[in-house]
């Protein structure tokens, strides 16, 4: 069974930092294309980063040089390295990989950043 389990997520204040965690279970060990994905409060989900089986990476217009998707194929895990944080960051973070074809999700982790 193909599984994407998140981690990392939390309550921060403005400025700080987190990193969130990804891993990949259920298929063969490699490289997939995989990213982080996020929801605000009555938006639609919006990329935030990606990065291709070949190791490309693709950032959301807003991040602007504040985060930094990275992979560790050994354990066949992705992170996204989340600086300054902002109020606008607030949202359910979701990990995604597009296997064959195919999108899966994993159910995501909550990055909440008030003051």
């Amino acid at each position: 069974q193909i599984q994407l389990v998140e981690s990392g997520g939390g309550l921060v204040q403005p400025g700080e930092s987190l990193r969130l965690s990804c891993a990949l279970s259920g298929v063969r060990s490699g490289r997939y294309d995989m990213g982080w994905y996020r929801q605000r409060p009555g938006r639609q989900r919006e990329l935030v980063a990606a990065i291709s089986a070949p190791g490309d990476r693709n950032y959301g217009d807003f991040v602007k040089g504040r985060f930094t998707i990275s992979r560790n194929n050994a354990v066949m895990t992705i992170y996204l390295q989340m600086n300054s944080l902002e109020p606008e960051d607030t949202a359910r973070y979701y990990c995604n990989a597009l296997l064959w074809g195919l999108n899966y999700w994993g159910n995501g982790t909550l990055v909440t950043v008030s003051s």
